[in-house]
């Protein structure tokens, strides 16, 4: 699949001049309930020889009025892009969150945004959506000022799952409790750290069991422990099962930072410098300090036992 082209503000978007069919949001994780809003740009697009695209924003508005405690993301913006890159779309475009942007009235946003994108044919919300100076701009206000631009707009209904509507909140709340399968299924793909792999201290290997370190410092910190997860890279074409331990390492060296430490299950195709990306799949256990380094081997084992365990069964 082709790499959406990118634009870093609207101000910058240089598209053919053919429909264009725009999803709006933050789309933070890229969930079930954000995949609703941009497959329905996507299906329109391919349907009217139009385009596709995403208009996102950076930073979160979080981050601009209330800096001392802002969300924590489930995903970097980069991370973001990785996901949003799978789903067909054209172009991402990526909108500078200010104050002065906040600040824009409601009334103003559909002609700013049509007079920026003149090819604009529609536009892709999700019923949550707020816009313009104190949120005042709704979807029936979106609606009316975008008839008045002959633009379509089109809200998707909430995705529910266990008689929730999905969401970011819920899943941030799902992986803080290391509830990682059940994030996965509101997520709609394997929650993932991505990076390289970096020399570590090779403890692992000293103890039998040899670990991919992986720098990666979410802005929201999943459970720390164990998990069954899964390695890819370009060094193979399979992914490789694996159990992960995500934590300040207590028994060894405890660190202020968690560290993410992978070990293969099997022959591992993946070394240092390698770029790799981590599946997480299911939850094992809970960080924990052990007395000794024999006993730190012997649960390793038992996790590793577990892992494979968990690959045997079908799912």
């Amino acid at each position: 699949m082709e790499t959406a082209q990118q634009f870093e503000g609207l101000e910058r978007v240089l598209l053919p001049a053919r429909d264009l069919h725009l999803a709006i949001g933050m789309f933070d994780g890229v969930h079930q309930g954000h995949r609703a809003v941009i497959d329905a740009a996507v299906a329109s697009a391919r349907a009217d020889q139009g385009m596709a695209a995403v208009l996102t924003f950076w930073p979160h508005p979080s981050a601009i009025f209330r800096p001392e405690n802002p969300t924590r993301l489930l995903f970097q913006g980069g991370t973001r892009m990785r996901v949003l890159n799978r789903l067909g779309l054209d172009a991402i475009i990526t909108q500078p969150f200010s104050r002065e942007f906040a600040e824009m009235e409601a009334d103003r946003f559909v002609p700013w945004l049509k007079q920026r994108l003149p090819s604009l044919a529609g536009i892709y919300v999700g019923e949550n959506f707020r816009y313009g100076r104190n949120r005042r701009g709704n979807v029936a206000t979106l609606a009316s000022a975008a008839a008045a631009q002959q633009v379509s707009v089109f809200c998707a209904p909430p995705v529910i799952v266990d008689g929730l509507p999905v969401s970011s909140t819920r899943i941030r709340e799902l992986l803080t409790a290391g509830e990682v399968k059940k994030a996965n299924v509101l997520l709609g793909y394997p929650y993932f750290a991505h990076g390289i792999v970096t020399p570590g201290k090779r403890l692992g290997r000293t103890l039998g069991f040899p670990t991919l370190n992986l720098p990666w410092t979410p802005p929201l910190r999943p459970r720390l422990g164990v998990y069954v997860t899964r390695i890819s890279g370009e060094r193979s074409s399979t992914p490789t099962p694996a159990v992960a331990n995500y934590g300040l390492r207590p028994t060894v060296e405890r660190t202020t930072e968690p560290r993410l430490e992978v070990h293969a299950i099997g022959t591992c195709p993946f070394g240092e410098g390698d770029e790799i990306t981590v599946e997480w799949l299911h939850f094992l256990r809970a960080e924990a300090a052990f007395n000794t380094l024999d006993e730190l081997r012997t649960q390793i084992a038992r996790d590793r036992t577990a892992a494979q365990a968990y690959f045997n069964q079908p799912h």
